[in-house]
């Protein structure tokens, strides 16, 4: 393990593992199997790349994802890692010359996908190689109850059959039960760990729109949060993905279509735009996305409901990989759920699994018109448990009001009841609304008793109405009948008024705009600087023709505008600095950075020695990390730091974790005890029952 943690930080940059994978790596350095369940941006690469550069031989590491290849190999040669790849979008010669470095023992990784995999010659081939291990890539493609069903992966436990003797490791970002034991069974993995990481992804925040004009919310929605930011758009139909696209386009941002109906040049050509540009959005069809390594993808928006949880959460882990906040966002309609079970209906899958299907469906539109944490509800369907809010959705940051909507649901069921369960959602609010039309008319529902019963709610709040009726199960849609509404079982005791239903509150959409801007993860300070960076790495990044990620993440930059390195030593500290990206960009970056010197001392009547330490601790230096380099102790810098805070040049909760409860008893303390001994940290300390340390009460106290 000595060797692998060594490889971690001469090749890779990084100090130390993540989650659990010193423990996968040590089963696959041991020859063992391993199935590894770990969310995206997770770490799953290095769980097979760095036993790759460990054990003798090469890893053939098993992807479905041919127009991605290319870059993987490209980020891995930067790191000078001897890698590779076989697809059809080699010649024969170029695919010719790998395969004799692949028998020659030249190459620590190779790429493959499975269809080419699973050919007698290919196998003939390996078998004649010395391999090290095998990685088969996004695992869930096994299962045919999966969103990413692919045939071919089924064939993959060959592998076990053909090379028994060569560990095998399993890697997925999403997989709810079901899926896990059906790539056991099919990967035949029964003798490998199980590694199962938390599905959570803290820096996400989930939002869940609901309502009219989806475009206009959307242009908000970026207005607000990501003007200038990188991001993916899904919709439902290929019509849809270039109406956007050209919508987009026509406001002023940089946004491409991509579906599967676009020539393979155009797709491609997108592709590398988006990974390689910055501010770049895609509007795609689901046919985008997997695999995609872009770390700092800021936005995902769904303009239509995804057809599984899986799916969504799939696809809203495509933002932030480099860990730095991000938004997943939706905004969805009934005629979404009409149309996707349709496509369910129209399929040609057997019944089992059209059931499987729709039950999915089902748990996806509960996810929509929950009344309580979304994040919950994510996890849990992956089987995870969450006790806390989150924090970081929509329903928990803007509570939804509930009301008691048990009448209002009366007067809907009824209303489909009495026009024989034969018409669909916009011709029942027409009647609960009182309006005549001919249709209306000529069938004599103006004549029913519920004709104009509801006129005391909106349109719009009648959408709601019935998108929360067929999320809970009251009623459901008859897609043989062109989407008429159908009364189910559970129905009957609310229609009989034995039962009470609490719905959730159309959402009014100025709340929205209310919400907090997406802050900046660079200061105004740094901005010049930071651009500086960002211009350097996206010069080198075209002259290697690569994305600007490989070679350095946001994050990296982010550290080097924190720290200032001045030597090669000091940008060697540097998360995601290597052996070889330090020779070969240390030199560029360092003299850049010496182009942007800090200012000796900020522009205030504060003393020199307060200044030192703002300095300091506005490059995010931890306070005891400013001490120790002060080398004075953590209760006089906390001190510096409240006189900042008494002059109004840092509020204190840049300075002290407190929530709202907190802060306001440490203030209600001070407030309460008499003025002589205000002043005075101790009996504040004593009167808190010794609850909180001294620099904490101090900045408190300078913050009154």
């Amino acid at each position: 393990m000595k060797q692998a943690q060594e490889i971690l930080k001469s090749t890779f940059g990084y100090d130390q593992f993540r989650h659990s994978q010193q423990e996968i790596i040590q089963d696959l350095l041991d020859g063992k199997d391993a199935l590894v369940l770990m969310p995206t941006g997770g770490g799953k690469s290095l769980c097979y790349q760095i036993p790759a550069l460990v054990r003798e031989g090469t890893a053939i590491v098993i992807s479905p994802l041919i127009a991605l290849m290319q870059d993987q190999v490209d980020a891995l040669q930067q790191l000078g890692i001897k890698a590779a790849f076989l697809n059809s979008s080699l010649s024969f010669g170029e695919a010719n010359d790998i395969e004799q470095q692949l028998l020659n023992n030249e190459l620590e990784i190779v790429y493959v996908a499975p269809e080419r995999l699973l050919t007698e010659r290919m196998l003939g081939l390996l078998e004649r190689c010395h391999l090290s291990l095998f990685a088969i890539d996004e695992a869930h493609c096994v299962s045919q109850w999966g969103h990413d069903f692919r045939p071919e992966y089924q064939r993959l436990k060959i592998l076990h059959e053909r090379f028994a003797a060569i560990p095998r490791i399993a890697l997925t970002a999403t997989a709810d039960h079901r899926t896990r034991e059906e790539i056991i069974s099919q990967l035949q993995l029964d003798e490998a760990n199980v590694f199962i990481n938390s599905f959570d992804r803290p820096n996400i925040t989930y939002a869940i729109s609901e309502g009219n004009n989806p475009k206009q919310r959307l242009w908000r929605f970026l207005e607000d949060k990501h003007k200038n930011d990188a991001g993916i758009v899904y919709c439902l139909s290929r019509k849809k993905v270039e109406a956007i696209a050209e919508w987009l386009s026509d406001q002023g941002r940089i946004a491409l279509p991509y579906h599967a109906g676009l020539p393979q040049e155009t797709r491609q050509t997108n592709q590398l735009r988006f990974l390689r540009e910055d501010g770049v959005i895609i509007v795609a069809t689901i046919a985008f996305g997997m695999g995609i390594d872009k770390p700092d993808v800021r936005f995902v928006a769904h303009l239509n409901l995804p057809k599984s949880i899986e799916a969504y959460y799939q696809e809203t882990g495509r933002a932030g990989r480099d860990g730095e906040p991000a938004n997943a966002w939706m905004a969805y309609g009934l005629q979404d759920v009409i149309t996707l079970r349709q496509f369910m209906q129209n399929s040609t899958a057997d019944e089992m699994h059209k059931r499987v299907e729709h039950h999915k469906l089902e748990s996806m539109l509960g996810l929509c018109e929950l009344i309580t944490c979304r994040r919950h509800t994510l996890l849990a369907y992956f089987d995870e448990t969450s006790t806390e809010h989150c924090g970081a959705c929509d329903n928990c940051s803007n509570p939804p009001e509930k009301w008691d909507g048990t009448e209002a649901a009366q007067k809907a069921l009824s209303s489909i009841y009495r026009t024989e369960q034969r018409f669909g959602v916009n011709y029942i609010v027409d009647i609960l609304l009182g309006k005549i039309d001919a249709r209306i008319q000529r069938n004599g529902h103006d004549q029913i008793s519920t004709f104009g019963i509801g006129k005391d709610i909106s349109n719009t709040e009648w959408g709601s109405v019935f998108r929360q009726l067929i999320a809970l199960g009251y009623i459901d849609i008859d897609i043989e009948r062109h989407g008429a509404l159908r009364l189910t079982e559970k129905c009957r005791p609310v229609l009989r008024g034995e039962q009470q239903l609490e719905l959730r509150k159309l959402s009014i959409e100025e709340k929205a705009t209310k919400e907090k801007k997406q802050k900046s993860a660079v200061r105004p300070q740094d901005e010049e600087l930071w651009e500086a960076l960002r211009a350097l790495r996206l010069e080198i990044a075209s002259e290697s023709g690569v994305p600007p990620y490989v070679i350095f993440h946001d994050s990296t930059l982010q550290e080097m505008l924190k720290k200032r390195p001045q030597s090669s030593n000091d940008i060697n500290r540097i998360s995601g600095v290597g052996e070889q990206k330090l020779k070969r960009y240390g030199k560029q970056f360092i003299n850049e950075i010496a182009k942007y010197p800090l200012p000796a001392l900020l522009d205030n009547n504060l003393s020199s020695t307060i200044n030192e330490t703002l300095i300091l601790f506005q490059q995010e230096i931890a306070i005891e990390d400013i001490a120790q380099q002060r080398d004075i102790k953590p209760s006089t810098i906390y001190t510096h730091l409240a006189d900042a805070i008494e002059v109004g040049l840092l509020d204190v909760h840049d300075v002290v974790e407190l929530d709202e409860a907190q802060y306001n008893e440490i203030v209600f303390v001070i407030e309460s005890l008499e003025d002589e001994e205000k002043g005075r940290i101790k009996p504040i300390y004593d009167a808190l029952d010794e609850e909180y340390d001294y620099g904490v009460i101090r900045c408190v106290q300078a913050s009154i």
